[in-house]
C-alpha cells in the first residue's frame, strides 16, 4: 500500500501540474488576443469560461490546484531541516508565493462569480487592474511568477525523456513567445479599457468590503497552512535517531528525518542532484550497519536503485527516513563535486537518450605486436586508430574512447535513433572499406592482413560527461553499450566482421532480407537477441535506405 501511495503520489503530483499549465496555456491566449481588440478578448473569453466554468472544467481545475497545493504542503510537512542549497530553498519560496499573487484576482472573478453570479469582464477586470500602479505590477509579477514556475515544473518533468533534448530549444523559445505576446496583449487590452465607458451590470455584485474579507481569508488560511506544515515536523519531535558517518562524525535528528537531512543538519557536504526528490542516484549512500528493520524503498527509489545495479546495502539518502540508528558511508565524493564533468552545459550530458553503439576490435592483434618494436606497434595502432576516428566522425558519430586496440563510437546524439542506426551501419561499411586500404598500404610491413570485429547495437543509455580532470569526457553506460560489447565479442567467436542486432537493423530500415538472423544467446543478458551476422561489413552498405 506504501509504495502504490507514493507512486500514486508522484503522478498526481505530475497530472495535476500539466491541468495547471494547460489552463495557464489557454489563459494566456486569452490575454495575447488584446493586441487585436478588447472586444476579441471578451469574445474568446466566452470559450475560455465554457471549457474551465463547466462543471467538468471546475472539478479539473479546482482539484488539480487543491491536490498540487496540499502535495506541496506535504512535502513541506515531511522535512526535518531547513539546511538546504539556495537553489532549493529559492524553488519551495517560489512556488508557496504564487497564492499570495493570484489571490486577489482570483477573489475578484471565480469567487466573486460563484457567490454572486456577477460575471466581470476583460473591460471591468482590465480597468481594476490598471487603476493604479501597484496592481499593474502585481498582476504582471503573478504572470511571470506562474509561468516561470509551470515551465520550471514542465522541465523537470521532461528533461529525462529520450526527445526533450532535441525539442527543448524549440519549446523554449515558444514558451517566451507565448509569454510575451500574454503580457502584451495584457497592456494593450488594458489601455483601451481605460478609455472605454463601464457598461450597467445586471446583476449586483460583491461589495468592495465583502471581496476585500474574502481575500483576507484566503490570505491568512494560506499563511495558517504554510505555517502548520512548515512547523509540524519541528512541533512533534519525539524520539531521535542517530546517523553515524564513516568518517567518525555522528548527528542526532529527529526520527523521521532523511539521511540526507541528516547530512544537512551535521554539516556532512552530501550530494544531491534533483533537490531530494528520488530522480537521481547522486546522493546515495552504503548502509555499512544498522540496515536490518529499516523502512524497504519505495517505488521511486526501488527504480533508481535498480537503474544503476545497486546492491541490497545501497539506499537513496533523500529518501531513507530510519526508524533507528545506523551507519552510512556517502558514495559520491561531494568534495569534487563543484567541478565534476556531469555539471558542464553540454547538451548530451547527464541525459537517458537513444543511440546506437558501436565497438570495433582489432583481432589477433596482441599476437602480432609480440613480434614488432614498440615503436612499430605504436605507429601501427595510430594509423588505426585515425582511420577509425575518420570513418565514425565523416558518417556522422563520435569516437567515445579507445581501449588498448578497440575503439566504441555513439551515433545519434545530434540526431533521431533512427539516422544514428543508419550513420553506424555506414560507419561498420566504411570501417571495413578502410581497414582493406590500410591492409594494402602495410602489406610489406605485415605477416597476415589486420582483421577487425565489430559489435552494433542501439537503445537507451545513460550519456554524459564522466571521469575526472584530463580522463573526462562524453560516454555512455547501460544496458545497450553493454549489449553493443558483448556482440564485438560475438562476431569474434563466429569469425565474422560484424554483429549486429535486428533492433538497429529495423531502426535504420535496413533492407537484410538477403542475410540471415540467428536468436543467439547474449552473455549477461536473459534470454536470446535477434542477430544479424554479416562476415563482410562493407555489404551492409548496399542495405541501407537511399537518403531522400
Amino acid at each position: 500500500m506504501t509504495i502504490r501511495y507514493f507512486t500514486n503520489r508522484s503522478r498526481l503530483h505530475i497530472a495535476s501540474g500539466v491541468v495547471l499549465a494547460v489552463f495557464l496555456v489557454t489563459h494566456f491566449i486569452n490575454h495575447a488576443l488584446g493586441l487585436h481588440s478588447l472586444a476579441l478578448m471578451e469574445w474568446g473569453r466566452v470559450y475560455f469560461s465554457l471549457i474551465w466554468r463547466s462543471p467538468p472544467g471546475t472539478v479539473l481545475l479546482y482539484g488539480a490546484l487543491l491536490t498540487h497545493a496540499a502535495l506541496a504542503l506535504e512535502q513541506l510537512a515531511l522535512r526535518r531541516s531547513w539546511r538546504m542549497p539556495a537553489r532549493e530553498a529559492l524553488k519551495i519560496a517560489f512556488g508557496l508565493s504564487i497564492p499570495y499573487l493570484m489571490m486577489a484576482h482570483v477573489a475578484g472573478t471565480r469567487l466573486e462569480y460563484a457567490l454572486s453570479g456577477y460575471d466581470r469582464g476583460y473591460l471591468e477586470v482590465l480597468r481594476a487592474l490598471w487603476s493604479g500602479v501597484g496592481s499593474k505590477i502585481q498582476y504582471i509579477l503573478a504572470l511571470l511568477v506562474v509561468w516561470g514556475h509551470a515551465c520550471l515544473g514542465l522541465w523537470y518533468w521532461l528533461r529525462g525523456k529520450t526527445w526533450f533534448g532535441r525539442a527543448a530549444g524549440f519549446l523554449g523559445a515558444l514558451a517566451l513567445l507565448l509569454l510575451f505576446i500574454a503580457l502584451a496583449g495584457f497592456v494593450t487590452g488594458g489601455v483601451e479599457a481605460r478609455g472605454t465607458a463601464m457598461p450597467r451590470p445586471a446583476v449586483r455584485p460583491l461589495s468592495l468590503d465583502q471581496l476585500y474579507t474574502i481575500q483576507y481569508w484566503l490570505y491568512g488560511g494560506w499563511t495558517l497552512l504554510i505555517a502548520a506544515a512548515a512547523s509540524s515536523g519541528f512541533l512533534v519531535r519525539g524520539e531521535k535517531i542517530r546517523v553515524r558517518y564513516a568518517g567518525g562524525k555522528l548527528v542526532a535528528v529527529p526520527k523521521g528525518s532523511s539521511v540526507l537531512e541528516a547530512s544537512r543538519s551535521g554539516g556532512v557536504p552530501h550530494v544531491s542532484v534533483c533537490g531530494g526528490k528520488g530522480r537521481c542516484s547522486t546522493c546515495r549512500v552504503q548502509v555499512l550497519d544498522g540496515g536490518q528493520g529499516q523502512p524497504e524503498p519505495e517505488a521511486r527509489e526501488a527504480a533508481t536503485l535498480r537503474s544503476i545495479g545497486a546492491g541490497a546495502d545501497v539506499r537513496l539518502a533523500c529518501q531513507l527516513r530510519p526508524t533507528h540508528d545506523l551507519t552510512v558511508l556517502p558514495l559520491l565524493d561531494a568534495s569534487d563535486f563543484d567541478r565534476a564533468p556531469g555539471r558542464s552545459s553540454d547538451g548530451a550530458a547527464g541525459r537517458e537518450r537513444l543511440v546506437a553503439a558501436l565497438f570495433c576490435d582489432l583481432r589477433g592483434f596482441t599476437q602480432l605486436s609480440e613480434s614488432k618494436l614498440p615503436y612499430d606497434v605504436v605507429f601501427l595502432l595510430n594509423r588505426y586508430f585515425s582511420m577509425v576516428d575518420r570513418a565514425v566522425t565523416e558518417s556522422g558519430g563520435v569516437v567515445d574512447k579507445f581501449i588498448g586496440d578497440g575503439a566504441i563510437a555513439l551515433f545519434g546524439l545530434e540526431t533521431g535513433f533512427d539516422v544514428g542506426c543508419r550513420q553506424a551501419l555506414a560507419a561498420a561499411a566504411r570501417l571495413s572499406d578502410e581497414l582493406r586500404g590500410l591492409n594494402l598500404s602495410l602489406a610489406a610491413e605485415l605477416d597476415r592482413p589486420l582483421r577487425v570485429a565489430m559489435g552494433l547495437h542501439g537503445g537507451t543509455a545513460i550519456v554524459g560527461r564522466m571521469g575526472s580532470g584530463r580522463a573526462a569526457g562524453l560516454t555512455a553506460i547501460g544496458d545497450t553499450i553493454n549489449t553493443a560489447s558483448r556482440l564485438e565479442g560475438l562476431a569474434k567467436q563466429r569469425n565474422v566482421e560484424l554483429a549486429v542486432s535486428a533492433d538497429l537493423v529495423r531502426a535504420a530500415g535496413a533492407d537484410c532480407t538477403d542475410l540471415q538472423s540467428e536468436h543467439l544467446e547474449i552473455r549477461g543478458k536473459s534470454g536470446l537477441l535477434e542477430t544479424w551476422l554479416v562476415p563482410d561489413a562493407a555489404t551492409v552498405r548496399r542495405l541501407l535506405p537511399v537518403a531522400k
